[in-house]
C-alpha cells in the first residue's frame, strides 16, 4: 500500500498522486489502470484545455464496480482562472463575478466527477492583482465550508511572499502546494522550507521531464546499480523521503508497476544528502 502524509487540515494525502493532464481519450482507462495498480491519489482541474474531467468520473464508476468506493481515494481537482483556459471551452461563465466562476466551476467538477466532495480544490495558478486573488480564495472558502471540499491549495506559486501573504491573510489555510520540480525556480527549496514548518505538503509535477540531468547524473546511476530499480524509482523515492508528493503520470502498466513498487526500498540519509546536494 502506498503510504500516506497528513496535511495541517489533518487529510490524509497518499504519498503518491496519478495526475491526468493531457490523457485526453485515454483517461479513464489509465485512471482505471493506476487505482487497480494501487494508486490511491488522482489529480485532475475543471480545464478541457488540458484535462478531460469527465472520463475521470469515469473511472470512478468503473472504479465502484470492483469495490473501491469514493472514500478510498484522494480526488484534487481545480478551478483553473480564466487566462488558463481555452476560450472556446470555459467551463463557466467569465462575464460572472470571479466568485461566481468559482463556483460554476465546481459544479461543473462536480457533475463531471459524479461526487458531492472532493479531498483538495486547487487553485490552478495566482492571479494578478491580488485582490482577485483574494476574491477567488474567499470563493474557495465558501466551498470548504459547505463541504465540497476536504481541504484547499494553490498551483504554480514560485513566490514565497506571496504565499506567505495568502496564508497569512486566509481564513482557510492552504494545505498544499503544487509547483513544477525544476532547476529554474530553484527547486524552491527556501518556499519547500517554510511549507515543512507550516504542515503544507508540497506537490510536484513535472518530476522526471524537467530533470534529464538528474536521471543522467553518476550518482543516480550507481544508485540503480546499487538498488536494482530504474532512475525514475530513484528520484520518485528521494521526492517521498523529503516529504515531497508527485504527481505520476506514467501510461504504461510497467511503469505504473515500478510506481507503487518504490516503497519496497529506502535510500540511506547519505544518499538522500547526495542528492539533494545536486539540486544546489
Amino acid at each position: 500500500m502506498i503510504p500516506t502524509l497528513i496535511t495541517n487540515d489533518n487529510v490524509q494525502i497518499p504519498a503518491l498522486i496519478y495526475g491526468t493532464a493531457w490523457k485526453k481519450e485515454r483517461t479513464a482507462d489509465l485512471v482505471e489502470m493506476a487505482v487497480l495498480s494501487g494508486f490511491r491519489g488522482i489529480d485532475t482541474a475543471c480545464q478541457p484545455k488540458h484535462y478531460e474531467e469527465p472520463l475521470v468520473g469515469e473511472a470512478l464508476m468503473r472504479l465502484a464496480a470492483y469495490g473501491i468506493t469514493r472514500e478510498e481515494l484522494f480526488l484534487q481537482t481545480k478551478f483553473t482562472p480564466l487566462a488558463g483556459q481555452d476560450p472556446h471551452r470555459i467551463p463557466y461563465d467569465p462575464t460572472q463575478p470571479l466568485a461566481i466562476q468559482v463556483a460554476q466551476s465546481f459544479e461543473a467538477s462536480q457533475r463531471n466527477l459524479q461526487t458531492d466532495y472532493v479531498d483538495s480544490l486547487v487553485l490552478h495558478s495566482p492571479l494578478f492583482p491580488y485582490s482577485h486573488l483574494s476574491q477567488v480564495w474567499g470563493a474557495m472558502e465558501q466551498i470548504y465550508h459547505s463541504g465540497g471540499t476536504r481541504q484547499l491549495g494553490i498551483s504554480n506559486c514560485y513566490d514565497l511572499e506571496l504565499l506567505q501573504k495568502l496564508y497569512r491573510e486566509s481564513e482557510v489555510k492552504p494545505s498544499v502546494v503544487q509547483n513544477r520540480f525544476y532547476a529554474e525556480s530553484g527547486y524552491d527549496i527556501e518556499l519547500r522550507s517554510w511549507c515543512d514548518e507550516v504542515g503544507i505538503i508540497y506537490q510536484s509535477f513535472w518530476s522526471l521531464t524537467a530533470n534529464p540531468h538528474l536521471l543522467k547524473s553518476r550518482e543516480f546511476f550507481a544508485l540503480t546499480q546499487e538498488y536494482n530499480v530504474t532512475e525514475a524509482q530513484i528520484l520518485y523515492r528521494y521526492l517521498n523521503h523529503v516529504g515531497i508528493v508527485p504527481l505520476i503520470g506514467s501510461t504504461s502498466q510497467q511503469h505504473i508497476n515500478e510506481d507503487v513498487e518504490i516503497f519496497r526500498f529506502e535510500l540511506k540519509a547519505s544518499e538522500i544528502a547526495a542528492i539533494s546536494s545536486l539540486l544546489l
